[in-house]
């Protein structure tokens, strides 16, 4: 089981710390899966249990200009590790200017992934900082439990109005209440609400548009509502740590069981699930 990769060039490096930032706010450990062609950071509470899970997912090839793997076997080549998002986050914040950073899984005295920063420095020597981040191989039968989650039949598929509008929507309610309503139906309209014995607000956003695929639901009066009632502290949290700035941002809701985000970027989509409230 090998894995070295290298990142030379500086706007790729700094996509590839804004994606991890990301994913740290969101998850305190998760798993990383390492294909021949992509990377994915998996976060897999269970929903049942009411946790949220998380499915981000990048194309290797645009932020490496190296990157060789082999798997535990030829007919399995992946590798799973457990990690601390965090720790890499801090990893790569030493590197903004860096020349090169190459990050590669070594076991000293206990599997690591050891990332190297190259500073540029005045002389010809270059200085290196290296991490090594602790990490946990993930073994090959616990693997299944680390698959792409399923999207349940949503009632409705809606674009989110600009993120960082709705974030400071949901800022200002979180004071009010530990829990929100997100509503929205077929014909381009979402309501963000809240409803407590003392007080009730509601944000509406108009003209949001729905995503071609959203016809599945055909036979659905445009006009009804579908919601769901979630944690608004797990909905601050994927707001609030946003730094890749998607291209396209939307959500599906099935009726009073979850929400289901999804962001995309160029490079990189994001899928997150929020289970609702009883």
């Amino acid at each position: 089981m090998r894995f070295r990769a290298k990142i030379v060039d500086l706007a790729c490096l700094n996509h590839f710390s804004r994606v991890i930032n990301t994913i740290a706010k969101l998850a305190k450990t998760c798993t990383l899966r390492l294909t021949v062609s992509k990377l994915y950071f998996i976060l897999s509470d269970k929903v049942a249990n009411g946790g949220v899970s998380m499915w981000c997912e990048l194309c290797q090839g645009n932020f490496f200009d190296e990157f060789q793997m082999e798997g535990v076997a030829a007919e399995h080549n992946e590798i799973y590790l457990e990690l601390v998002p965090e720790n890499l986050a801090r990893a790569l914040k030493t590197a903004q200017s860096a020349k090169a950073v190459k990050i590669k899984l070594t076991n000293k005295h206990c599997p690591c992934l050891r990332v190297a920063v190259e500073l540029p420095s005045l002389s010809s020597s270059s200085r290196i900082v290296t991490h090594d981040i602790p990490v946990g191989v993930i073994p090959r039968r616990l693997w299944n439990d680390f698959r792409e989650p399923s999207v349940p039949d949503f009632d409705v598929s809606i674009y989110l109005p600009v993120l960082k509008t709705m974030k400071s929507v949901v800022e200002r309610m979180k004071n009010l209440s530990n829990s929100i309503v997100i509503e929205a139906n077929l014909n381009g309209e979402m309501n963000l609400k809240i409803e407590t014995d003392l007080v009730s607000v509601t944000t509406h956003f108009k003209d949001l548009g729905n995503p071609p695929w959203s016809n599945s639901a055909q036979d659905r009066d445009l006009e009804s509502m579908a919601e769901a009632r979630i944690d608004i502290k797990k909905l601050q949290q994927l707001l609030a740590g946003q730094q890749v700035n998607p291209t396209k941002a939307l959500c599906n809701i099935v009726s009073k069981r979850i929400v289901h985000f999804i962001l995309l970027h160029e490079d990189v989509s994001l899928q997150y699930f929020i289970p609702a409230l009883a």
